[in-house]
């Protein structure tokens, strides 16, 4: 009678053991896609998740605590502060440094959350666009002086013909990506409506898309 329950006891303890194994290396990969006060987006083997802190995901993956700047998580018991945009493999090691990745939203619209000079600022990625394009309320919002410190030019957009200023921002960052002195463009009015990504910060990039995920990486 001893000898079955012992028995049974290791199965059980082996069953244990076994899925435990298999839950260390249940998630693959985890990526910081938006940060906010006590929560954050993370994309955890291809699902998009929002966190609040102290809650974790049905992966496994917890928010310990997170700002704008950056997010601790833990996974199967140990703890990472990750910033934002970057991402870790399936052994958790370091994330790529100088590696953006970014899903798609509303159909193929790729949007992430960035900085410009320091200040937040949520992007659309744009590839049509020529510069890192705002209206005059973005500029006006990250402190950029774009009548005394642009440089007038036109612009031909959908709606027309349009006056913008050709500026210069000394910092945009995206993830663990920062560039320093990137054209910009202002638009006089209410276009665009977000901040749109364009190629005076992509084109210095290498850009790829596989299986609808785009990857931004530095080139050097």
């Amino acid at each position: 009678m001893f000898f079955h329950s012992r028995k049974r006891l290791i199965a059980v303890l082996c069953v244990i053991a076994i899925a435990a194994g298999e839950s260390a290396h249940a998630v693959d990969k985890v990526s910081v896609y938006g940060l906010f006060k006590d929560k954050a987006i993370l994309v955890i083997d291809g699902k998009q998740r929002m966190l609040r802190s102290g809650e974790t995901s049905p992966e496994g993956v917890k928010l310990i605590r997170a700002n704008s700047k950056e997010a601790v998580i833990e996974i199967d018991g140990v703890q990472s502060t990750r910033g934002l945009g970057t991402h870790i493999g399936s052994r958790f090691a370091e994330p790529e440094s100088r590696t953006v990745q970014i899903y798609p939203v509303r159909g193929n619209l790729y949007t992430i959350i960035g900085s410009i000079n320091g200040y937040p600022v949520n992007f659309i990625v744009d590839t049509g666009a020529s510069f890192v394009s705002m209206n005059e309320g973005h500029a006006r919002r990250l402190g950029i002086d774009f009548a005394v410190e642009g440089r007038p030019a036109m612009s031909q957009t959908a709606s027309g013909v349009v006056k913008i200023y050709i500026v210069r921002l000394k910092r945009v960052k995206v993830g663990e990506i920062e560039l320093t002195d990137v054209e910009g463009s202002v638009h006089e009015g209410n276009f665009p409506t977000e901040v749109l990504l364009g190629m005076s910060f992509l084109g210095r990039l290498d850009i790829k898309r596989e299986g609808g995920v785009m990857e931004l990486r530095k080139k050097y």
